[in-house]
């Protein structure tokens, strides 16, 4: 297998440019991503985040880091309008259904976990929930109280950004905010508040009486803020400072910006030193809303049952056309790109089935091919600079193509092994597997199981002997209907996705 020689670089949100990524105690990698708050089904945008830090997951791996992907679950603290007023998003949905809040927490975990099963994301090494990390998040409270960076008021603990930027602190350090621009765009106009400050954030809020979700603390019965999860669970499982802090753009600002400081508050140093978002979705140029009725839930993609779709769209599709734009680069779904995503989705697919079936035979009458040695080399070399460029996997699929041209040589008999000569020939084969299946994540599409379709090219060879063609017919509408279609060649009769 051919490693990379070219070292990894991350586009680092912190210094806001590509940063040679270099682990705190390498081999090992602690890597860390907002997960969902499960009170509705996940949506795209959620998919395209949690399909990036995937992607980098399975690359980490790939060149050899040992890595603790650790991705939460929100089920507790994330209030509607995402502020530290208001109801919790998941006791909301349990009022208006008379249900037990966990009751919806474990409906769309489930969904969550359905979902990222279906776009072939793989599982986290740890994957803890907010309301399983209570003793952690109250002990933080009471820490940061102790070092005066926190104040209780009327049973509520609030995080105090002046006094945090009076210690040495930079509140708008990760998202280039200017402390005094976000003073005077929360102004307290009616001086009402219970805040120090209209900036400081939530740690713990009390609960108000119809509020269903509440654990016993040191200043009242309540519930932790949104922000403050995040930094116990992280710094629990990863240390009080790891590697890389993922997340959608969305969360840079309040969410990753809180954690900042609280991690620095508690840690005396900033919790993660790569901070990595991906960007956000639209459809047909506008950004993707439920308001404006463009978003899409998977299930709808897969099934077409959307009114914008003209077809349904496979997970693997949707996983390629994702994976075609770079992460940090807004992505327009449209059914123009999805079909085209389709087609080019196909074409790797059939490849990667063929490479399956490669073998190597050494010919001493055929001679090496030294110019599809070097370019075969050379597309494996741009595929890992691709990705050690910030995880480009748009120009990484681009090399997978040009390997792909010579496993449909070898295919089709244009090319023989030997003049690859063995470990070429094992490079493009091993490589051409490993990019897709376990660094991309494309696996094929079952249809009916090979065997099955295997059967079937066999009567189809039998009937065009005994050229009774009416069942020749029936055996191409066979496998027309599983999207698939029989390949008459020279060598071979054999079937392939249709592009």
């Amino acid at each position: 297998m051919t490693t990379p020689t070219q070292p990894l670089k991350l586009y680092n949100t912190l210094t806001r440019r590509k940063d040679l990524f270099v682990p705190i105690a390498s081999p090992y990698v602690g890597l860390y991503v907002c997960g969902p708050t499960v009170y509705n089904y996940v949506h795209l945008g959620n998919i395209r985040t949690f399909l990036t830090f995937d992607t980098l997951f399975r690359y980490l791996t790939h060149i050899g880091y040992k890595v603790r992907y650790v991705r939460n679950i929100t089920d507790v603290g994330h209030l509607v309008g995402d502020g530290d007023d208001g109801e919790d998003k998941i006791g909301r949905i349990a009022k208006l259904e008379k249900i037990e809040p966990m009751e919806v927490v474990q409906r769309y975990t489930n969904d969550f976990h359905s979902v990222t099963e279906m776009f072939n994301i793989l599982s986290p090494s740890i994957e803890p929930t907010a309301t399983g990390h209570m003793v952690e998040q109250i002990e933080a409270v009471r820490l940061l109280i102790d070092k005066g960076l926190a104040y209780e008021s009327n049973g509520s603990v609030y995080f105090d950004i002046l006094k945090y930027n009076q210690e040495g602190g930079h509140y708008g350090k990760l998202s280039g905010r200017v402390l005094d621009d976000l003073l005077n765009e929360t102004r307290d106009l009616d001086g009402q508040s219970e805040k120090r400050n209209p900036l400081d954030f939530a740690l713990w809020k009390k609960a108000a009486p119809e509020h269903l979700m509440r654990w016993p603390s040191p200043w009242s019965n309540g519930f932790p803020g949104w922000h403050l999860e995040c930094t116990c669970m992280s710094t629990k499982y990863l240390g009080k400072q790891f590697d890389i802090h993922g997340g959608g753009m969305d969360l840079k600002f309040p969410h990753h910006e809180c954690e900042v400081a609280q991690g620095k508050s508690i840690y005396g140093e900033e919790p993660a030193r790569y901070w990595m978002h991906s960007n956000m979705l639209t459809v047909n140029g506008q950004k993707m809303s439920k308001s404006l009725g463009n978003s899409f839930l998977p299930s709808e993609l897969v099934t077409g049952s959307h009114y914008l779709l003209e077809q349904p769209y496979s997970p693997m599709t949707v996983r390629f056309f994702m994976l075609q734009s770079h992460y940090r680069s807004t992505l327009d779904f449209s059914n123009e790109a999805l079909k085209a995503a389709q087609k080019g989705y196909k074409r790797l697919a059939n490849g990667l089935r063929i490479a399956k079936t490669l073998a190597y035979s050494a010919d001493d009458a055929v001679f090496a091919d030294e110019k599809k040695q070097q370019e075969i080399r050379k597309a494996i070399d741009d595929f890992y600079a691709a990705l050690n460029d910030d995880l480009n996997t748009a120009v990484g699929i681009a090399q997978l193509f040009t390997l792909l041209k010579y496993v449909n040589m070898l295919y089709l008999n244009q090319l023989q092994p030997a003049a690859l000569g063995e470990e070429i020939f094992q490079a493009l084969k091993t490589s051409f597997i490993e990019f897709m299946e376990n660094v991309l994540g494309l696996r094929e599409e079952k249809n009916e199981g090979n065997a099955v379709l295997a059967g079937m090219l066999h009567l189809y060879r039998e009937y065009k002997e005994q050229k009774q063609y009416d069942k020749v017919d029936q055996v191409r509408s066979y496998f027309k209907a599983q999207g698939l279609v029989i390949k008459d060649m020279k060598h071979r009769i054999d079937w392939a996705y249709e592009e």
